[in-house]
């Protein structure tokens, strides 16, 4: 109520027919964005953005260079939205051309295509709720795995058991969910029951179907915490050793499987730090 009453000219100004009919005038939608109505700022943002600065840039420009003026202030999303939505009919099009990035839309850095969230895996469960028989490595059947990449967006899953540090290598034609989850499947199903216990993953998109794997072979994913690939380091350190074979710059996608078996046995048969 004192913030409501305060915002229509405090106790002594305040008349309740009044501060109504600027509410409803408020609420209309959709409302002019800021750049359309204040023209002198409009002007600054672009002669700066013709001057290839970035939207970041303008924005914090305008706070050193008027520090007392809280007029001159707009967000570098404000800026980008005029940009991208034409429909605004405030920053010409042309503008775009002068941005580092030369792409025709622009979404939230926290967005995706898929509608999730950047790195969200929905229902992952924490690496940190792992029991504490898969971490001292005491029992096997408990697996870490991961995708190592070549070129043309070529990709071979890695699985290593963390006992033994048994290492095999499985051909997929693409990292989408449904592909890497379907052949993971078919190969755990081939593994004896008492070696199907765990599997740790790191925070890729490519097990974001993870329940339907845990329901195929009824093996509980583990999920790394974001940016922790080495909570994986058992993988982490296999994957290392096998880009002796399987180089960065190579298209993966020329292995067969029965190749990929051979280069899983030369490293199976390497002595292993425990």
């Amino acid at each position: 109520m004192s913030r409501e009453v305060a915002r229509h000219g405090g106790r002594s100004e305040y008349r309740a027919s009044q501060a109504d009919c600027e509410a409803w005038g408020l609420a209309l939608r959709p409302k002019k964005c800021l750049l359309a109505t204040h023209e002198r700022l409009r002007r600054i943002v672009v002669s700066k953005l013709m001057l290839d600065w970035s939207p970041q840039q303008v924005s914090g420009w305008l706070k050193i260079q008027y520090p007392k003026d809280e007029s001159l202030r707009v967000s570098h999303e404000t800026i980008y939205r005029s940009l991208f939505i034409q429909a605004r009919g405030v920053l010409k099009k042309e503008l775009i051309g002068h941005l580092r990035s030369k792409r025709l839309i622009r979404r939230s850095q926290h967005s995706s295509k898929s509608g999730h969230a950047k790195g969200q895996i929905i229902e992952a469960i924490s690496i940190r709720e792992r029991p504490a028989e898969i971490e001292d490595r005491a029992i096997p059947g408990h697996w870490e795995g991961d995708l190592i990449s070549g070129t043309k967006n070529s990709h071979i899953v890695t699985l290593v058991e963390r006992h033994s540090r048994y290492t095999t290598l499985i051909k997929i034609p693409s990292k989408e969910t449904t592909v890497v989850v379907a052949a993971l499947s078919r190969h755990i199903r081939k593994l004896p029951v008492s070696l199907r216990r765990s599997l740790t993953w790191d925070r890729g998109h490519e097990m974001a179907q993870h329940k339907t794997f845990s329901v195929a072979t009824d093996v509980k994913v583990y999920f790394c915490d974001p940016h922790s690939p080495w909570q994986r380091g058992t993988n982490e350190n296999t994957n290392r050793l096998l880009r002796q074979y399987l180089p960065k710059k190579m298209d993966l996608s020329r292995y067969t499987q029965s190749e990929l078996d051979k280069i899983a046995l030369r490293l199976n048969q390497r002595p292993r730090k425990l």
